[in-house]
């Protein structure tokens, strides 16, 4: 059995194999219980693993020669202070879980919790106006009593003002980076992410060193949009990164909130736009985003995550292998179909279902466990 360590170096080394992606990393920890087990399986069993049949030998192979570099890139973070947690951690984001195309490794610095129980993403252009920076304020002063995290991107303009509301209003308050944690970018907000790490913090899918590409922008808007429970977008162009941010949110079935604005400014094309297509309710207050995430002020601690309410929606043997997990606290796979009488290739599509919705956790050895 895998310790923890050693599960988070082997899921590091399986990640820099070249266009190893979320589908194919799930698929292979499915299929062999875990990232080390997938070097250890016979390759006559491991050529059953979806989608990398005829790539097998070639996998393994990267994967075992990317071991050192894992190594050297989790040592580097100890000396930096960065913590890394990869997809079987038990502090892995759970709203990342539910999505297609989750990050296969996070590396963050700071007191963040990445499994807050309330989130909110606030997003705009970063040329924005007095009017944007007021209403971003505004809207923080106003979710204070409700006490969520509040998720942005460092950048320019709404993002920084957001995280900068939140932290005056003592918010926890998380960034997600397009360039690594040790590459502080936009430079000129390096004070306020160090203020950051002391309530809340940055986080990346960027090991510490990797060269900042234009690219990377884009693709951390995803983690900005999984990781918010509902995104308000302030203030955005007619193109740009919050408006890339509000149609990925939207894609991920989330509450995606837009200011409306002057018809005659461009720093409110975007929220205009998202609100006549639909994609986008109007912010027009706090009220909205009570109602829609049935939040309240009585209990700022309550999570949307309520294993009860999300137990009693699922099918009754998706139940009954839930009671079983809990009961043994962790179960082998093959106990498990044992018990419920369900057959191995239905039970581990369940098992993986599970896991993806945020229940249950994989465990070395085949085993499961209640998150």
């Amino acid at each position: 059995m895998s310790s923890p360590n050693e599960t988070t170096l082997h899921e590091l080394a399986l990640s820099l194999v070249p266009k190893i992606g979320p589908a194919v990393f799930r698929s292979i920890l499915a299929y062999a219980g875990d990232a080390q087990g997938f070097l250890n399986i016979s390759k006559g069993k491991a050529s059953k693993i979806s989608r990398i049949s005829n790539k097998v030998v070639e996998i393994r192979n990267q994967f075992e020669r990317n071991l050192p570099l894992a190594d050297k890139i989790l040592n580097d973070c100890l000396k930096k202070d960065i913590q890394v947690s990869t997809f079987s951690s038990i502090d892995y984001p759970l709203r990342f879980k539910g999505i297609d195309d989750f990050p296969l490794v996070i590396y963050k610095k700071g007191t963040c919790d990445l499994n807050p129980a309330r989130s909110i993403g606030i997003v705009g252009t970063r040329s924005c106006t007095e009017y944007g920076r007021a209403v971003t304020k505004k809207i923080i002063d106003e979710l204070a009593p409700f006490q969520p995290t509040i998720i942005s991107g460092l950048a320019y303009g709404i993002d920084i003002d957001a995280h900068r509301a939140a932290l005056q209003n003592g918010l926890p308050t998380i960034a997600f980076m397009g360039s690594s944690i040790d590459n502080i970018y936009p430079a000129i907000h390096k004070s306020t992410a160090k203020e950051m790490c002391q309530f809340g913090g940055l986080a990346s899918e960027y090991a510490p060193g990797t060269i900042m590409h234009p690219s990377n922008f884009p693709q951390r808007n995803r983690l900005i949009a999984g990781m918010s429970d509902a995104l308000i977008v302030v203030e955005a162009a007619i193109k740009g990164g919050a408006l890339i941010t509000a149609e990925i949110a939207y894609g991920y079935n989330k509450e995606v909130f837009a200011v409306p604005g002057n018809l005659q400014s461009q720093h409110s094309e975007g929220c205009n736009k998202l609100i006549s297509k639909m994609k986008a309710s109007i912010y027009t207050g706090v009220k909205d985003i009570e109602e829609a995430l049935s939040w309240s002020k009585e209990n700022p601690n309550e999570s949307q995550f309520s294993k009860e309410k999300k137990w009693s929606m699922l099918p009754v043997e998706d139940q009954q292998i839930l009671k079983l997990i809990k009961e043994k606290q962790s179960i082998e796979i093959d106990q498990l179909a044992m018990l419920t009488e369900i057959g191995l290739p239905i039970l581990a599509s369940k098992l993986l279902n599970l896991e993806f919705e945020g229940m249950i956790r994989s465990l070395p050895g085949k085993r499961y466990s209640i998150v």
